[in-house]
């Protein structure tokens, strides 16, 4: 089975309550928010949350009986990323500043489908669905979430909601570094070799188990106490960062189509150097400057810089035969319904 680590799944469930939201005069719901940025103390609960409500003809209502919590959520809720986020929330900059709050967190959710929209058509009311929510949404500690339909996927019939909900949101960001970003799929994998730096958390277990279910020769770098996980999951050598320097051993391996890094930092001066020349060969980070340049020195100046950064880098490591590319989280339907799939086939599974 397909199976990921997460630091946290919290159950939502409640008994449900048959209404229309349209229809009814609620307008508040229980949720865990915060009023500002800030450490642990700026989060509160709160049973007089306001009530989302579907806005656009392809939204779709979801109550939720699980919610996962990633780092993502973490840094956000001190304040990571906000100056993009507010970018997305209000593309044209309307609305005053702090008007995110109260924001509530939670990147994954796993629940019921109560309303959809006038174009929705793909779902109806009382499917059981999982989604990873986009982190400048409102997010799933709360009892009801609105999201898009496109957003959206029915859940695995072979998971209880506590344990899809540890899924969609690293299920996504490792579909679209590896897919996406990375070319690979399950037509073109056969007999490709990926690396997997930082192979025992989150992303990583999931993009052992997604490519090595194409056929791929996996190699993963971990800590020697997660060895037996990763090799369960599926990798074929299992390198030990704990025992000496890394590179060392992964240069005595056969060279990489892929190399997938959750690491970052000081991993990008030698880890290109595993990759095969001249044939295509990738590197996708998920460790990128994006959104702390835009904290930092605000959206625009920012932007730029990112720009600036990754277009030097492609630029330096494409006359050496290989390409670099950064990796980003891609909220997706499509993508969970083919894990999915691969979840009730059995190639993959939480924990």
């Amino acid at each position: 089975m397909l199976m990921c680590r997460r630091w946290l799944v919290c159950s939502m469930r409640a008994h449900y309550r048959s209404f229309s939201f349209s229809a009814s005069l609620r307008n508040v719901m229980p949720a865990w928010v915060i009023d500002r940025y800030g450490k642990n103390e700026v989060l509160r609960f709160t049973k007089n949350a306001a009530l989302p409500i579907i806005q656009y003809p392809n939204e779709v209502t979801v109550k939720v009986h699980a919610a996962g919590l990633n780092p993502i959520d973490i840094s956000m809720r001190g304040g990571y990323g906000a100056a993009t986020m507010a970018m997305k929330r209000d593309p044209l900059n309307m609305k005053q500043s702090g008007s995110e709050f109260p924001l509530i967190l939670g990147r994954d959710v796993s629940g019921e489908i109560m309303e959809c929209g006038l174009d929705v058509n793909y779902f109806k009311p009382g499917d059981q669905v999982w989604a990873a929510i986009p982190p400048w949404k409102q997010g799933s500690l709360a009892e009801f979430v609105v999201l898009s339909a496109n957003e959206v996927s029915h859940k695995p019939k072979s998971l209880r909601h506590v344990e899809a909900a540890s899924i969609p949101y690293v299920a996504a960001t490792a579909w679209s570094a590896i897919v996406n970003t990375g070319g690979l799929n399950k037509d073109n994998s056969s007999k490709k070799r990926v690396l997997v730096l930082g192979g025992s958390g989150g992303v990583g277990t999931l993009a052992i188990q997604m490519v090595k279910a194409w056929g791929v020769h996996v190699t993963v770098t971990c800590s020697q106490n997660a060895e037996q996980l990763v090799r369960d999951l599926g990798a074929d050598d299992v390198v030990d960062y704990t025992a000496g320097p890394v590179e060392n051993k992964l240069q005595t391996l056969q060279k990489f189509d892929l190399i997938l890094d959750n690491i970052g930092g000081e991993s990008e001066k030698w880890a290109l150097d595993l990759l095969k020349p001249w044939n295509g060969a990738k590197y996708v980070t998920l460790v990128t400057p994006f959104l702390h340049n835009t904290d930092l020195l605000g959206l625009a100046d920012g932007m730029m810089q990112s720009g600036v950064t990754i277009g030097c880098k492609v630029l330096k490591h494409l006359r050496k035969g290989v390409h670099y590319r950064w990796g980003f989280f891609a909220p997706s339907g499509p993508t969970l319904d083919e894990i999915s799939e691969m979840v009730d086939a059995g190639k993959s599974s939480s924990r």
